[in-house]
This record gives C-alpha cells, structure tokens and sequence, in this order.
C-alpha cells in the first residue's frame, strides 16, 4: 500500500505542474525583451505618409492679411508702417493744399495722382488758395491687410482734426473740421524699393 499510495501522488502532482505549466507558458523567470515594471511602453511610431500628408496640407493653407505679407516681407513691421503712413497723409494733404505737384507724383499712383491734380487744377483756375493746419496729430489705424499678386496693400484708417484757411477774390476763409478716411497703400513685394504708394482713398465714418 505505501506503494501505491507513492505512485498516486507522484501522478497527481504531475497533473498539478502539467496545468501550471500550461496556464502560464514556458517563459520562465525575466526575458531580455521584458522591461522593468513602471516603465512606459514607447507610442507606436506615426506613420510616415501620414507626416507627409500633413506637411503638405500645412502648406496648402493660404495666408492671409498681416501673415500673408511678413510671408513675402519678414522686415514689415506693422507700428512702423503707421508711423510711416502717418508722415506720409500729412505730406499728401499738405502737398495738395499747396498745389505741389512734384510731392505728389512721388507718392500717388497715376488715377489718385490724377484726381488730385484735377482738383488743384480747378482750384488754381478760379484763382482760390489753401493752407491747412493739424490741430492735432492725426490718428491711424489699420483697417484691412492683403497681399493680391505680388502686391501687398494695407488700408488705413485716419482720423484728423483740420484747420483750412482758403483765400480768394471775395477774402478767406477758415475752415475748421474733422476728417475720416481710408487710405490705402501699395507696395510692389518683388522690388527692391521700400516705399510705399498712395492707390486708393475712401470716405470713413468718424
């Protein structure tokens, strides 16, 4: 009986190790490949045509305004830009009181050159006279920013307190009022020249 009773539970405890050994598998004690508990699992790499799909859609998107001008100008820099256009409208309007053609020619384009020059031309046939004074410094803002083409326009809007003194045959007469306009300005991005032209001018609400 000892006997028996040493072969039946021999043959249990091979049963007993034949199921742990099928649950958990022949690994045995740490692998090379295992990694140390707690360590995070790398993220699955991004598929590379994914990356390049991506790229290309960024690349697609169209810029626009202030963006799409520091784009093609990295040097633009819109507060000296209105400090600029700031100079740049009292010149013209003080251009034009005076009739000085030649102030004018350098910063108009040809169809606002030529309706201002209509104008001093008229005012010159009725044999009238103007002068103009800032009562205070003019303010500008910018309206609206794009580039069309190669051309890359920016619209600003100018509020202005003016005093004009217009004299003629009958005496003078002043004038004092405030002004609200937009102006636009134009510049060429493939040229070297860094100046800027007056192309437009509109009537604002103040």
């Amino acid at each position: 009986m000892p006997l028996l009773e040493l072969i039946i539970f021999a043959a249990l405890a091979a049963i007993v190790l034949y199921q742990l050994y099928s649950v958990l598998g022949r690994r045995v004690g740490r692998q090379p490949e295992d990694k140390p508990a707690g360590e995070a699992q790398p993220s699955a790499p991004r598929a590379p045509e994914r990356v390049l799909e991506s790229i290309e859609e960024a690349e697609g998107v169209a810029l626009t305004g202030l963006a799409a001008i520091r784009a093609r100008d990295g040097a633009f820099d819109l507060s000296h830009f209105l400090h600029g256009s700031k100079a740049a409208y009292e010149m013209i309007v003080n251009a034009f009181a005076a009739g000085d053609r030649d102030t004018l020619r350098n910063l108009l384009s040809d169809e606002v050159y030529s309706a201002f020059e209509s104008a001093i031309t008229a005012r010159e046939t009725e044999g009238r006279t103007e002068t103009v004074e800032f009562l205070h410094p003019p303010r500008s803002d910018m309206e609206k920013a794009e580039v069309v083409g190669d051309a890359a326009r920016v619209t600003v809007r100018f509020l202005a307190e003016i005093r004009s003194r217009t004299k003629d045959a009958r005496g003078e007469a002043v004038d004092d009022r405030r002004t609200a306009e937009l102006w636009t300005f134009e510049r060429n991005l493939k040229s070297r020249d860094p100046n800027w032209t007056l192309v437009h001018v509109d009537a604002a609400e103040a």
